[in-house]
């Protein structure tokens, strides 16, 4: 199987394209699509589905709201982590309240993990 491309995964995929969270909205909308490297949203790995990812540099970005922070959704998180390390991806998290507070913060720590430092958010 591609790690890559699982097509039992792939409506919930599509979908969650259509329904992302306000904040995955606003760091698409207003950050990662602009950027000069493909990120891919609700992109199927494996298993998984992460939130964003940028093959180029295997990072996934993951954006966070209050069931990761629960004890199943922090386990599951850790196993999920584990396997995409697992691929070669590194995995990213920031809260929602990170994207909602600190969106200058959040977009300046991307652009560092995917090498793009002297490239400012517009």
């Amino acid at each position: 199987m591609n790690p890559t491309n699982n097509p039992k995964l792939r409506k919930n995929a599509q979908a969650l394209r259509r329904d992302m969270t306000k904040e995955e909205r606003l760091l698409w909308y207003d950050f990662l699509k602009q950027l000069p490297v493909t990120v891919n949203r609700q992109k199927v790995i494996g298993r998984y589905i992460v939130d964003f990812y940028c093959a180029a540099s295997k990072l996934a970005i993951e954006l966070d709201g209050s069931q990761h922070y629960e004890d199943e959704g922090s386990a599951y998180d850790r196993e999920r982590d584990l396997a995409l390390n697992d691929l070669g991806i590194t995995v990213v998290r920031y809260s929602n309240d990170d994207v909602n507070r600190n969106f200058a913060g959040v977009c300046a720590d991307i652009l560092r993990r995917l090498g793009l430092t002297g490239i400012e958010k517009t």
